[in-house]
C-alpha cells in the first residue's frame, strides 16, 4: 500500500487539470512571475504542470523549442522561485499573471505552451485574454472535470504531504521557493484539483488555433478530448472540409507522466509543437 501511495503522489505530481476561480481578476493584482527567455524566433511562453518548476516540467524539450522560438519559460503562483500568495491557485488568476507578464515584457501577442495545470492556464488566458494569444499547444490538459479519468479525485483526496517524502521535486521546491512551505503548496494543489468545473462549452469562444496533446493512457480520457477538439474547430473527414484550424495528437502507450519521463516523447511532442507553431495559418 505505501508503494502504491507513493506511486499515486508521483503521479500527481505531475497532474493538474482542474478548477473554478477562487479569486476575481479584480480581487488580485497580475503576481510578478519568474521567468527565464531561450532562442530566438516567435514568443513562446512555456507553462508547467502542478508542483513542478522550469527545469522539472521542460528539461527534456526546452532546446529543441527555442530552436525555432523566442522561449519565455515561466514559474507559477508559489511553484519554483515564484512567490505564494495567501489565496489559493486558480486557473483564471494564474492566467491573469502571465497577461501581466506580457505586459512588463512588452509582447502584444504570444503562443503559449502548457503541460497539464499550465495547459488549463493558457486555455483560460485564451479565454480571459484572448488577444493576446496567438496559438496554444495544451498538453494533458481537461476542459472539465467529468473529462478525467475515474479514480483521480478519490486518489487526489487521500494526497498528504508526506507522500512525496525523499522526491526530487521537494528538494528543488525547497532550494528555489523564497518562502518555502511545502505542504501549504501541497494542499493549494489538492483543493484545486478537487474543484468541479466545466468550460467544454467556453471552448467555442478560443479563436486560435489550439493544438491539443496527450497520451492514449492519460488522465484525461480521449472521448473528452475528442469533444474538445470539436468544441475548439476540430472536424472530421478534411479530404472533404480542409485542414481543421485545431489539432489533436495523441500519443500511444503514454500516461500523463509518461509525456515528460520519457524523454523521447517529450522531444515528440516539441517537434510537433514546433510544426504547429510554425505552419500557415488556415
Amino acid at each position: 500500500m505505501k508503494t502504491l501511495a507513493l506511486a499515486g503522489a508521483a503521479l500527481l505530481a505531475l497532474f493538474s487539470t482542474i478548477a473554478p476561480a477562487m479569486l476575481s481578476a479584480e480581487e488580485a493584482a497580475p503576481l510578478e512571475l519568474h521567468h527565464q527567455v531561450y532562442g530566438e524566433g516567435a514568443p513562446l511562453v512555456l507553462l508547467h504542470g502542478a508542483l513542478m518548476t522550469i527545469e522539472t516540467n521542460w528539461s527534456t524539450s526546452l532546446g529543441e523549442l527555442a530552436k525555432a522560438n523566442t522561449v519565455i519559460a515561466v514559474e507559477l503562483q508559489g511553484h519554483g522561485r515564484t512567490a505564494d500568495q495567501v489565496p489559493g491557485l486558480s486557473y483564471q488568476t494564474m492566467a491573469d499573471d502571465v497577461a501581466g507578464l506580457l505586459d512588463r515584457l512588452g509582447i502584444e501577442k504570444a503562443s503559449v505552451m502548457g503541460y497539464s495545470m499550465g495547459g488549463n492556464v493558457a486555455l483560460q488566458l485564451a479565454l480571459r485574454h484572448p488577444e493576446r494569444v496567438e496559438r496554444i499547444v495544451a498538453v494533458s490538459a481537461a476542459a472539465s472535470d467529468k473529462g478525467l479519468a475515474p479514480g483521480h479525485k478519490e486518489m487526489v483526496q487521500h494526497l498528504t504531504p508526506d507522500m512525496f517524502a525523499g522526491a526530487p521535486m521537494v528538494a528543488e521546491y525547497q532550494k528555489l521557493s523564497p518562502k518555502p512551505d511545502f505542504a501549504a503548496l501541497v494542499e493549494k494543489v489538492k483543493q484545486l484539483e478537487l474543484m468541479p468545473f466545466d468550460w467544454t462549452a467556453d471552448l467555442t469562444r478560443i479563436k486560435a488555433p489550439v493544438l491539443l496533446v496527450a497520451g492514449d493512457a492519460d488522465v484525461v480520457t480521449l472521448s473528452h478530448l475528442a469533444e474538445m477538439h470539436a468544441a475548439l474547430g476540430g472536424h472530421a473527414n478534411g479530404d472533404v472540409n480542409g485542414p481543421s484550424r485545431s489539432q489533436l495528437l495523441v500519443l500511444s502507450g503514454t500516461s500523463h507522466m509518461g509525456i515528460l519521463a520519457d524523454p523521447a516523447k517529450a522531444h515528440q511532442v516539441a517537434a510537433a509543437a514546433n510544426a504547429f507553431l510554425s505552419a500557415e495559418a488556415k
